[in-house]
């Protein structure tokens, strides 16, 4: 069967992206196009709320959930709703320019999850100071890298679905260990981008508990 990921990943997309400050973007329909073009059964979801609205929020910001599924193969992109200084947006500032941007560009990273124009995002979610470890702690080791790891917008989403199922962060990380043993998370800020898409798609299946029986 053809790579299709390494097909995409080859397609040099330099001149199809714009620079905004320290940020390079890849336009959302010329990817979407050139992928349609090589594999024409690509679809795309948006990801709605228990309300019907395409954001999901904790009250406080927001972001989309949105998803591309190739040759069968479903990658998930979650992106916080931010203004043109990519920071977050207060729920109470968001508009709907600003959730049509993010989806625009939650898809964009949709598909590069796939391959096409990944290579651009490559440090994007690195933090701008780095604390330097002692090599020998990691002596023998291999840790996923720092960009591996969630960030806070997918922290929210976690503690968010947490609530909403009543299932507690210790039960979580419990069972991602399990699941992961060569990599058990220790705390939120040690999961990987590999096991939050694993056990996002396992909250999604479970209920929601009542706000009565949810301690609130």
């Amino acid at each position: 069967m053809e790579n299709y990921f390494k097909k995409l990943n080859s397609i040099n997309v330099n001149d199809k992206t714009e620079k905004k400050g320290n940020l390079t973007y890849l336009s959302w329909a010329w990817a979407w196009g050139e992928v349609k073009k090589l594999f024409p059964d690509t679809t795309y979801t948006i990801y709605e709320n228990a309300d019907g609205l395409n954001y999901h929020t904790d009250g406080k910001t927001c972001w989309v959930k949105t998803g591309v599924t190739i040759n069968g193969l479903e990658h998930i992109e979650y992106l916080p709703v931010m203004n043109f200084k990519n920071e977050s947006l207060p729920l109470a500032k968001v508009t709907s320019f600003d959730v049509n941007k993010a989806i625009q560009r939650s898809l964009t990273k949709a598909l590069a999850r796939h391959g096409l124009g990944l290579y651009i995002y490559a440090g994007e979610d690195l933090p701008e100071d780095s604390t330097e470890t002692n090599p020998s702690e990691n002596k023998g080791k291999e840790s996923p890298a720092q960009e591996d790891y969630i960030d806070d917008i997918k922290k929210t989403v976690l503690l968010s679905e947490l609530h909403r199922t009543g299932w507690n962060a210790a039960g979580m990380l419990e069972y991602l260990s399990q699941k992961f043993p060569d990599t058990p998370p220790k705390d939120l800020n040690s999961i990987t981008i590999e096991q939050f898409t694993f056990i996002a798609h396992k909250l999604e299946k479970r209920p929601t508990v009542p706000e009565a029986e949810n301690g609130a």
